[in-house]
């Protein structure tokens, strides 16, 4: 098992910037697959952004593609993700999770491990 902490949500302007950090501890994680979901109140929790431990390659839901990125430090066991142009829509609870031979990162039930989540307020 693995086990997430995610932080660096809060309240951040139309428009603005935040950057979101898992910290990433427990068993090995070779061959994992890290990602970012994002829950709304009453809403379903939605893909955002995915990658590979090895760092080879992202993907991203379309609604963020050009203004989020995700990224991971191998040696501090952290992953990222970088937000630019926030909209009110995207207020959200954001869960950091892993997952093992991901074949559907885009798919929640694709992931072992979740963190709390970090929410992100963007105020209309």
């Amino acid at each position: 098992q693995v086990q997430l902490v995610e932080s660096g949500g809060g309240l951040v302007q139309a428009g603005g910037s935040a950057r979101l950090s898992c910290a990433i501890s427990g068993r090995p994680f070779n061959m994992y697959t890290m990602a970012w979901f994002r829950q709304a109140p009453g809403k379903d929790r939605d893909f955002v952004a995915a990658i590979k431990w090895d760092g080879g390659s992202t993907v991203y839901a379309d609604s963020v593609k050009g203004r989020f990125t995700i990224s991971l430090d191998n040696s501090r066991k952290m992953v990222y993700l970088q937000m630019s142009a926030l909209k009110p829509e995207e207020t959200a609870k954001y869960y950091c999770t892993a997952g093992r031979a991901v074949t559907r990162p885009q798919l929640r039930y694709a992931y072992d491990d979740w963190g709390r989540g970090t929410q992100v307020t963007v105020p209309s």
